[in-house]
């Protein structure tokens, strides 16, 4: 029988112990999780993107619900766990909620500090922490414009950033006279004071705040020299405190933080305890690299192995600050017993400082140039002798020469266990490993065989130089071409181009002309060559029904027990009392067992007979329904939200141009299914950015997005542009639309065809080339008009509107 493991916490150390700990033993426990958050676990050093507009909330989860599901993980998230019970050895929520637990895991993680001031309390006074921090400051930012951050350190920076981004007056509030004093010296702080005045944030430095005050809501900020200023939002970042009123409550030994030992158990041995919740020999922690260390331990030890300990060591700090590098480690402020190795070219906005002690390097501050970063903390850690390389040591690894320690880039010379990746504890022999075993080729396929590069992101030059070493020649090597199918040798773009070339316009002359090794093709490149033609002729080529899936050719989708799905169309989800009832009638007469809502807002009906297939579309379509094509390689669903007619958030009319489109684009032939989504403003509940092609609605017009999936592999979009009307925004629809069209391969969605060309591309032909754009979607419009009809329904069609005949997707 499985022991019961309970963690208290669902954050980064908390949640990466658990997938340490199901590496080891994934059948040993049965787990529960309790989160305070409504979310999966999230990383929470990617909240500064998020305020910046940079990403979205789903782009920063972890791991989402489906994995707690799939590795049989109990997850209660918004449940707050008020105690723990040690004799009973249960936790409870205060909603309640009872778990057992033969081990239990606190990563209660830390509580932002909040300065103690008069008018702390007042609304618009907050940290930033969590997601519900980054939501009300944009929220605030739509309606106000004065913002102060209160103190001058990475959080606050970044915050600051953000707001300024949101379109806020932003100005910093900070005690000391250098900035981010925990990473920087004095000169590398008024490098970075000058850059960010550059770019509009102000700054008041060596300012002591005394008092916030207003009228219910924060209008001003105080400061001890008698002087104010005026504030809509004062965002309080002066640091963080180990959140350890729950084992407190229970009688867990704490201090700063809750104490724990070498394994990461506290003084009741049934319980654990990791990250910034937790004190180890007199230290506490808030840098990810040692958390995930702490958690790599604490599931060694929750696996009954037993031979881990967790010992804090010299950590570096690498960043991006608003776009700008930094890195440092060490005692980079130096002392009297240190010697100071300096190179400054402030035109560039690069400066580098070594400290050394002994001809041994002890620390290190690099600002705007960090590729070298790695190879110093190494230096460091290995306390190597650095008096042989003290004259060119500062202007990095690959100016050494023939000293043994030279190399082409950065990542050459490093040794296989030199910290690359500091938020996730991945060495260079980790990465080469891994690129060896798994035959990895790409960024992406290393982040998610290593975590290299998955946190924030600052390492990934470094992973990107070790790719290229690694491979060698094979880095930049043209994969090898894929053929078509088993009937030929030729690729989907040589077929393409054959097409246009020789004038290709039939099946049959195709295949003879490209000596296809079968007369009829196969099921894979018959559908794909009938495609192809009707791209490249659609006013000649007559599209060949025997050539589509039985679910195209039949308006239906096939189920499991043989029988069919009808989805009719439903203009952006709106529909009425008519509609309604001549769905229910028909639904009626032909016995339909299940009638089902979609999560395209539209209505299936399922269980219907093949043989009641015409029938049915035809009374559909006497009633005004067309085709939703739920089953094509086509035009989907335009999902919508009820915009600004009805939502107080709302923005633009959402609902309107969402019907709009999907009038202009139905029944239109796509290499793939082709989704689309109009949002009525940034909290977008018809989630546009992760659909084929998304429009985000913000008060002064309208955010364009591309490329996003959210099926079994999710795909955010990549952001396109931004367009001022509702006209703009159907004119690139079309464009992009047709572009996808021209260039992918059948059967390639919109995300890996993005992924393939480049998104540069895409930019290229739609944001930067106007005439492009246009003759782009005046072709998809032109392809439109010439759309052919299914012969079932072109009767019925005659009797109705002129955009509703049920349009065969070609």
């Amino acid at each position: 029988m499985k022991e019961k493991l309970v963690l208290i916490g669902n954050g980064m150390a908390g949640v990466r112990t658990l997938e340490e700990l199901l590496k080891l033993a994934p059948e040993k426990y049965d787990i529960t999780v309790f989160g305070a958050e409504p979310y999966g676990n999230y990383n929470r050093i990617m909240l500064s993107p998020v305020l910046a507009g940079e990403k979205k909330i789903d782009e920063i989860i972890i791991n989402d619900r489906d994995w707690y599901a799939d590795n049989d993980i109990t997850l209660h998230t918004g449940k707050t766990v008020t105690k723990i019970d040690r004799t009973k050895r249960q936790v409870i929520a205060e909603d309640g909620t009872v778990a057992d637990y033969d081990r239990l895991l606190l990563a209660t993680g830390s509580n932002p500090f909040i300065l103690p001031l008069p008018g702390k309390d007042l609304e618009g006074v907050i940290s930033f922490r969590d997601i519900a921090d980054v939501d009300f400051m944009i929220e605030t930012a739509r309606n106000h414009k004065k913002a102060v951050v209160i103190g001058g350190g990475l959080l606050g920076l970044e915050a600051a950033n953000g707001l300024m981004i949101q379109g806020m007056d932003v100005t910093v509030v900070h005690r000391s006279d250098v900035l981010m004093d925990m990473q920087l010296d004095k000169p590398a702080s008024e490098l970075m004071l000058s850059e960010l005045e550059s770019k509009g944030m102000k700054f008041l430095m060596e300012h002591d705040t005394t008092e916030l005050s207003g009228d219910k809501r924060v209008e001003r900020i105080h400061f001890r020299d008698g002087t104010s200023v005026e504030a809509d939002l004062v965002v309080m970042a002066v640091g963080i405190r180990p959140n350890i009123a729950l084992a407190q409550s229970a009688g867990i030994h704490c201090e700063r933080g809750i104490v724990v030992d070498d394994t990461l158990q506290t003084f009741d041995p049934r319980i654990y305890a990791v990250g910034e919740c937790v004190q180890h020999r007199n230290q506490t922690f808030g840098l990810v690299a040692p958390l995930f260390e702490q958690s790599k331990v604490c599931a060694n030890h929750l696996a009954q192995m037993g031979i881990a300990r967790f010992m804090s060591a010299v950590t570096s700090t690498k960043l991006k600050v608003t776009g700008i590098d930094l890195f440092s480690a060490g005692n980079f402020n130096g002392d009297e017993n240190t010697e100071d190795l300096i190179f400054k070219d402030a035109a560039r906005h690069i400066y580098k400082k070594l400290v050394i002690r002994d001809d041994k390097l002890v620390g290190t501050v690099l600002f705007g140039d960090t590729v070298d970063g790695a190879w110093y903390f190494q230096l460091m850690r290995d306390e190597t002798d650095v008096s042989t390389m003290r004259d060119s040591m500062l202007f990095g690894q690959h100016h050494l020469g023939d000293s043994g320690h030279g190399a082409n880039n950065a990542a050459d010379g490093l040794a296989d266990d030199a910290e690359v990746c500091g938020c996730n504890g991945v060495c260079k022999g980790d990465i080469t490993k891994a690129i060896s075993q798994e035959n990895l080729f790409t960024l992406d396929e290393v982040r998610a065989h290593t975590k290299a590069s998955a946190s924030c992101g600052s390492c990934t030059g470094l992973v990107e130089q070790i790719l290229a070493s690694a491979l060698g020649g094979d880095f930049s090597e043209t994969p090898k071409k894929k053929a078509m199918c088993g009937c030929t040798e030729l690729t989907h773009d040589e077929v393409k181009q054959a097409i246009k070339a020789q004038e290709l316009k039939s099946i049959p002359d195709l295949m003879e002309k490209l000596e296809w090794k079968n007369a009829d093709g196969c099921h894979s490149c018959r559908p794909a060559l009938n495609y192809y033609l009707l791209s490249a002729w659609s006013k000649e080529y007559v599209d060949d029904p025997q050539s589509r899936f039985i679910n195209e050719r039949v308006h239906a989708n096939i189920q499991k027990d043989g029988t069919y799905s009808v989805v009719p169309r439903i203009w952006g989800g709106v529909t009425n009392p008519r509609e309604l009832r001549a769905i229910a009638d028909i639904s009626d007469k032909y016995q339909v067992p299940t009638v089902k809502i979609t999560g395209g807002q539209r209505i299936d009906l399922l269980g219907i007979k093949k043989e009641d297939l015409p029938g049915m579309w035809q009374d559909l379509s006497d009633a005004g329904f067309v085709s939703g094509h739920a089953y094509g390689k086509s035009l989907r669903t335009v999902k919508t939200c009820v915009g600004s007619e009805w939502c107080r958030f709302g923005t633009q009319d959402s609902t309107g141009l969402g019907i709009d489109i999907e009038k202009m684009t139905w029944g239109s032939w796509t290499p793939h299914k082709f989704k689309i989504a109009v949002s009525g403003c940034p909290r977008n509940c018809a989630e546009a950015t992760i659909k084929d092609f998304g429009v985000v609605c913000v008060d002064s017009g309208y955010e364009l997005h591309i490329g996003g999936n959210g099926g079994i592999k999710v795909r955010a979009t990549d952001f396109l542009t931004k367009v001022a009307t509702a006209d703009e925004a159907k004119e690139y629809t079309a464009a992009f639309m047709q572009l996808y069209r021209e260039h992918a391969h059948y059967l390639e969605r919109t995300a890996p065809w993005i992924e393939r060309v480049g998104l540069n591309f895409v930019k290229e032909k739609l944001v930067e080339d106007d005439d492009n754009r246009k003759a782009l979607a005046a072709r998809f419009h032109e392809s439109q008009e010439n759309a052919q009809v299914d012969p079932w329904a072109e009767e019925a069609a005659k009797n109705r509107r002129a955009y509703i005949p049920i349009k065969q997707v070609v």
